[in-house]
């Protein structure tokens, strides 16, 4: 793998789109060649499961073999061909969301998750994983002004709290990987970080 895996995680209404995108052109402006994609989702299969994942009720497991499931084929599909050829590939969200959401927020369990992130990707991770950090009562806020919720948007706070937790430990266990990026503050604050993490590894 020659190319350069970039992911982006955070709960809904920290920013995530605005900045791949700003990333995307930025990088594309020194020649970079630049795969956008997202999770679920990514391939024709994986954008069908998403619609159920996000639109039907189904119990923890069930979510994590739908999310799982559409990983399988878009890590086959798209990631692993991109970076073969050498792109940068941006992505909203990978495998640090599904420990985030069905391990923190649904409380499933995290050995299972494990094994199926084993099954699915083996020792595929991104280079660099951007958390947009934003409190649950903000994010709510800037969701209700963006547009109707999906059936995780409609979660408590208490849900998206036990959500953040699970990417702080995620964080936790991979510390070089991952940036904290504070999504409280303004879009341009926001880029600022981003790009500082950026220039720190020479990028």
């Amino acid at each position: 793998m020659s190319g350069r895996f970039i992911t982006f995680e955070g709960i809904d209404g920290a920013g995530k789109s605005t900045h791949i995108e700003a990333l995307a052109q930025r990088l594309r402006a020194r020649g970079a060649e630049v795969v956008q994609t997202r999770e679920p989702g990514g391939t024709a299969l994986a954008e069908r499961l998403r619609e159920l994942v996000l639109g039907s009720g189904m119990d923890a497991l069930t979510e994590a073999l739908l999310v799982f499931a559409a990983r399988r084929d878009h890590v086959e599909q798209v990631i692993r061909p991109a970076l073969a050829r050498g792109a940068t590939l941006l992505c909203d969200r990978f495998t640090d969301a599904t420990f985030a959401y069905q391990g923190g927020g649904r409380g499933f369990d995290a050995g299972v998750l494990a094994q199926l992130e084993r099954w699915v990707h083996g020792d595929l991770q991104p280079e660099l994983t951007l958390w947009l950090d934003l409190p649950a009562d903000i994010a709510a806020r800037r969701r209700a002004e963006a547009r109707a919720a999906d059936r995780f948007e409609r979660e408590d706070l208490a849900f998206f709290e036990r959500v953040r937790a699970g990417y702080a430990q995620r964080m936790a266990a991979a510390p070089r990987r991952f940036a904290r990026i504070d999504a409280a503050l303004d879009r341009q604050a926001v880029w600022a970080q981003i790009e500082a993490e950026l220039e720190k590894r020479s990028w």
